[in-house]
Protein backbone atom coordinates (compact mmCIF):
# COMPACT_ATOMS: atom_id res chain seq x y z
CA UNK A 1 0.00 0.00 0.00
CA UNK A 2 0.92 3.24 -0.81
CA UNK A 3 2.20 5.72 1.93
CA UNK A 4 -1.05 8.13 0.27
CA UNK A 5 -3.64 5.62 0.51
CA UNK A 6 -2.14 4.65 4.48
CA UNK A 7 -2.15 8.34 5.50
CA UNK A 8 -5.73 8.61 4.18
CA UNK A 9 -8.14 6.01 5.75
CA UNK A 10 -11.38 6.20 4.92
CA UNK A 11 -11.65 7.42 8.84
CA UNK A 12 -8.90 10.31 8.06
CA UNK A 13 -11.09 11.52 5.06
CA UNK A 14 -14.15 11.37 7.36
CA UNK A 15 -12.60 13.76 9.80
CA UNK A 16 -11.08 16.11 6.80
CA UNK A 17 -14.38 16.55 5.56
CA UNK A 18 -15.77 17.78 9.09
CA UNK A 19 -12.79 19.96 9.62
CA UNK A 20 -12.71 21.74 6.49
CA UNK A 21 -16.47 21.39 5.17
CA UNK A 22 -18.62 21.62 8.68
CA UNK A 23 -16.95 22.54 11.14
CA UNK A 24 -16.38 25.96 9.68
CA UNK A 25 -20.12 26.33 8.62
CA UNK A 26 -21.13 26.05 12.18
CA UNK A 27 -22.46 28.99 13.35
CA UNK A 28 -24.08 29.54 10.02
CA UNK A 29 -26.05 26.09 10.14
CA UNK A 30 -26.90 26.48 14.26
CA UNK A 31 -28.25 30.61 13.76
CA UNK A 32 -29.61 29.51 10.00
CA UNK A 33 -28.45 33.11 9.50
CA UNK A 34 -27.41 32.55 5.82
CA UNK A 35 -26.66 36.33 5.33
CA UNK A 36 -24.13 36.76 7.89
CA UNK A 37 -21.00 38.22 6.22
CA UNK A 38 -18.40 37.71 9.07
CA UNK A 39 -19.68 34.29 9.42
CA UNK A 40 -19.03 33.59 5.91
CA UNK A 41 -15.36 34.85 5.88
CA UNK A 42 -14.69 33.15 9.09
CA UNK A 43 -15.69 29.92 7.07
CA UNK A 44 -13.68 30.30 3.77
CA UNK A 45 -10.53 31.47 5.85
CA UNK A 46 -10.65 28.13 8.01
CA UNK A 47 -11.28 26.09 4.72
CA UNK A 48 -8.69 27.80 2.48
CA UNK A 49 -6.20 28.28 5.47
CA UNK A 50 -6.42 24.33 6.40
CA UNK A 51 -5.79 23.27 2.82
CA UNK A 52 -2.91 25.59 2.11
CA UNK A 53 -1.14 25.30 5.23
CA UNK A 54 -0.90 21.59 4.72
CA UNK A 55 -0.27 21.22 1.22
CA UNK A 56 2.43 24.12 1.97
CA UNK A 57 4.08 21.82 4.72
CA UNK A 58 3.62 18.49 2.81
CA UNK A 59 5.38 20.11 -0.08
CA UNK A 60 8.59 20.72 2.71
CA UNK A 61 8.04 17.82 4.60
CA UNK A 62 5.95 14.86 2.75
CA UNK A 63 5.91 12.64 5.69
CA UNK A 64 3.82 15.45 8.19
CA UNK A 65 0.51 14.76 6.93
CA UNK A 66 0.82 10.53 7.58
CA UNK A 67 2.21 12.27 10.98
CA UNK A 68 -0.19 14.18 12.00
CA UNK A 69 -3.11 12.12 10.88
CA UNK A 70 -2.10 9.42 13.08
CA UNK A 71 -1.39 11.71 15.72
CA UNK A 72 -4.20 9.88 18.65
CA UNK A 73 -3.01 6.43 17.70
CA UNK A 74 0.25 6.96 18.64
CA UNK A 75 1.12 4.91 21.57
CA UNK A 76 4.03 7.07 22.89
CA UNK A 77 1.88 10.11 23.07
CA UNK A 78 1.80 11.64 26.41
CA UNK A 79 -0.94 10.77 28.34
CA UNK A 80 -1.64 13.83 29.72
CA UNK A 81 -2.10 14.69 25.94
CA UNK A 82 -4.59 13.15 25.38
CA UNK A 83 -6.79 14.62 27.29
CA UNK A 84 -5.39 18.28 26.42
CA UNK A 85 -5.06 17.59 22.63
CA UNK A 86 -8.77 16.71 22.07
CA UNK A 87 -10.30 19.35 24.64
CA UNK A 88 -8.20 22.44 22.38
CA UNK A 89 -10.07 20.86 19.55
CA UNK A 90 -13.84 20.99 21.51
CA UNK A 91 -12.52 24.43 22.65
CA UNK A 92 -12.33 25.61 19.36
CA UNK A 93 -15.99 23.52 18.41
CA UNK A 94 -17.56 25.45 21.06
CA UNK A 95 -16.60 28.84 20.61
CA UNK A 96 -18.36 28.38 17.25
CA UNK A 97 -21.36 26.72 18.44
CA UNK A 98 -21.92 29.22 21.41
CA UNK A 99 -21.19 32.18 18.57
CA UNK A 100 -24.24 30.26 16.09
CA UNK A 101 -26.56 30.53 19.03
CA UNK A 102 -25.64 33.99 20.18
CA UNK A 103 -26.42 34.76 16.44
CA UNK A 104 -29.79 32.94 16.99
CA UNK A 105 -30.91 34.18 20.19
CA UNK A 106 -29.63 37.57 19.85
CA UNK A 107 -27.87 37.46 23.03
CA UNK A 108 -24.69 39.98 22.36
CA UNK A 109 -25.14 43.06 20.70
CA UNK A 110 -22.96 43.61 17.27
CA UNK A 111 -19.42 44.65 17.45
CA UNK A 112 -18.59 48.14 15.56
CA UNK A 113 -16.88 48.05 12.29
CA UNK A 114 -13.53 48.84 13.73
CA UNK A 115 -13.34 46.06 16.29
CA UNK A 116 -14.44 43.68 13.52
CA UNK A 117 -11.54 44.95 11.15
CA UNK A 118 -8.89 44.41 14.57
CA UNK A 119 -10.42 41.04 15.01
CA UNK A 120 -10.25 39.63 11.12
CA UNK A 121 -6.29 40.60 11.25
CA UNK A 122 -5.36 39.29 13.86
CA UNK A 123 -7.16 35.79 12.67
CA UNK A 124 -6.05 36.16 9.40
CA UNK A 125 -2.37 36.96 11.41
CA UNK A 126 -3.01 33.70 13.27
CA UNK A 127 -3.56 31.24 10.63
CA UNK A 128 -0.53 32.69 8.72
CA UNK A 129 1.87 32.09 11.93
CA UNK A 130 0.41 28.67 12.40
CA UNK A 131 1.47 27.62 8.91
CA UNK A 132 4.51 28.95 9.04
CA UNK A 133 4.85 27.24 12.15
CA UNK A 134 3.89 24.05 10.43
CA UNK A 135 5.85 24.66 7.27
CA UNK A 136 8.71 25.34 9.35
CA UNK A 137 8.53 22.54 12.14
CA UNK A 138 8.80 18.88 10.50
CA UNK A 139 7.98 17.62 13.85
CA UNK A 140 4.68 19.23 14.36
CA UNK A 141 2.57 16.27 15.70
CA UNK A 142 -1.23 16.28 16.57
CA UNK A 143 -0.45 15.16 20.14
CA UNK A 144 3.07 15.33 22.44
CA UNK A 145 5.55 12.55 21.77
CA UNK A 146 9.40 12.72 21.57
CA UNK A 147 9.66 11.54 17.64
CA UNK A 148 12.30 9.04 17.91
CA UNK A 149 10.86 7.47 14.60
CA UNK A 150 11.50 10.23 13.24
CA UNK A 151 15.30 11.57 14.03
CA UNK A 152 13.33 13.91 16.17
CA UNK A 153 15.62 17.46 16.30
CA UNK A 154 14.87 20.89 17.96
CA UNK A 155 13.75 23.65 14.86
CA UNK A 156 15.18 26.89 16.04
CA UNK A 157 14.11 28.56 12.27
CA UNK A 158 11.33 30.47 11.21
CA UNK A 159 9.24 32.14 13.91
CA UNK A 160 10.76 29.20 16.41
CA UNK A 161 13.37 31.76 16.71
CA UNK A 162 10.68 34.13 18.41
CA UNK A 163 8.92 31.76 20.54
CA UNK A 164 9.38 28.47 21.28
CA UNK A 165 5.80 27.32 20.54
CA UNK A 166 4.72 29.67 17.97
CA UNK A 167 1.86 27.22 16.79
CA UNK A 168 -0.01 27.56 19.82
CA UNK A 169 -0.05 31.33 19.61
CA UNK A 170 -1.51 31.50 16.75
CA UNK A 171 -3.88 28.95 17.73
CA UNK A 172 -4.24 31.64 20.49
CA UNK A 173 -4.71 34.74 18.87
CA UNK A 174 -7.45 33.53 16.43
CA UNK A 175 -9.67 31.92 19.40
CA UNK A 176 -9.51 35.40 21.25
CA UNK A 177 -10.72 37.34 18.19
CA UNK A 178 -13.27 35.07 17.06
CA UNK A 179 -16.16 36.38 19.46
CA UNK A 180 -15.23 40.04 18.31
CA UNK A 181 -15.35 39.05 14.67
CA UNK A 182 -18.45 36.95 15.49
CA UNK A 183 -20.70 39.50 17.77
CA UNK A 184 -20.56 36.76 20.65
CA UNK A 185 -19.51 38.05 24.23
CA UNK A 186 -20.69 34.38 25.82
CA UNK A 187 -17.88 33.07 23.06
CA UNK A 188 -15.51 34.39 25.18
CA UNK A 189 -16.19 31.63 27.90
CA UNK A 190 -14.93 28.63 25.98
CA UNK A 191 -12.34 31.15 24.38
CA UNK A 192 -11.14 31.75 27.68
CA UNK A 193 -11.30 28.05 29.19
CA UNK A 194 -9.38 26.60 25.51
CA UNK A 195 -6.51 29.58 26.12
CA UNK A 196 -6.56 28.22 29.94
CA UNK A 197 -5.93 24.70 28.45
CA UNK A 198 -3.45 25.79 25.74
CA UNK A 199 -1.06 27.20 28.43
CA UNK A 200 -0.67 24.16 30.46
CA UNK A 201 -0.49 21.89 27.38
CA UNK A 202 2.53 24.30 26.39
CA UNK A 203 3.96 24.23 30.03
CA UNK A 204 3.66 20.18 30.41
CA UNK A 205 5.25 20.17 26.29
CA UNK A 206 8.07 22.52 27.12
CA UNK A 207 8.96 21.03 30.36
CA UNK A 208 9.29 17.56 28.26
CA UNK A 209 10.97 18.89 25.59
CA UNK A 210 13.73 20.11 27.66
CA UNK A 211 13.68 16.49 29.96
CA UNK A 212 13.36 14.45 26.70
CA UNK A 213 14.59 16.16 23.38
CA UNK A 214 18.41 16.75 23.18
CA UNK A 215 19.46 19.93 22.77
CA UNK A 216 16.27 21.44 23.90
CA UNK A 217 17.00 22.99 26.94
CA UNK A 218 20.02 24.56 25.14
CA UNK A 219 17.58 26.36 23.22
CA UNK A 220 15.30 27.38 25.42
CA UNK A 221 17.93 29.42 26.90
CA UNK A 222 18.75 31.10 23.94
CA UNK A 223 14.83 31.64 22.92
CA UNK A 224 13.44 32.61 26.08
CA UNK A 225 9.61 32.28 25.75
CA UNK A 226 7.21 30.02 24.99
CA UNK A 227 4.44 31.92 24.05
CA UNK A 228 4.02 35.47 25.41
CA UNK A 229 7.25 37.33 24.29
CA UNK A 230 8.42 39.25 27.02
CA UNK A 231 5.91 38.09 29.42
CA UNK A 232 6.45 33.87 29.44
Amino acid sequence: MSETKRTFTLRVIVQLLIVVVLLPLLPILISGAWNWWEAWIYAVISTVGFILSRWLAAKRHPDILRERARSMELQDAKAWDRILAPMMALGSVFILIVSGLDKLYGWTPPFSIPIKIVAFVVILWGYVLGTWALMENRFFSGVVRIQTDRGHQVVTTGPYRFVRHPGYVGVLWTYLALPFFLDSLWAFIPAVLTLAASILRTALEDATLQKELPGYKEYAQKTRYRLFPGIW
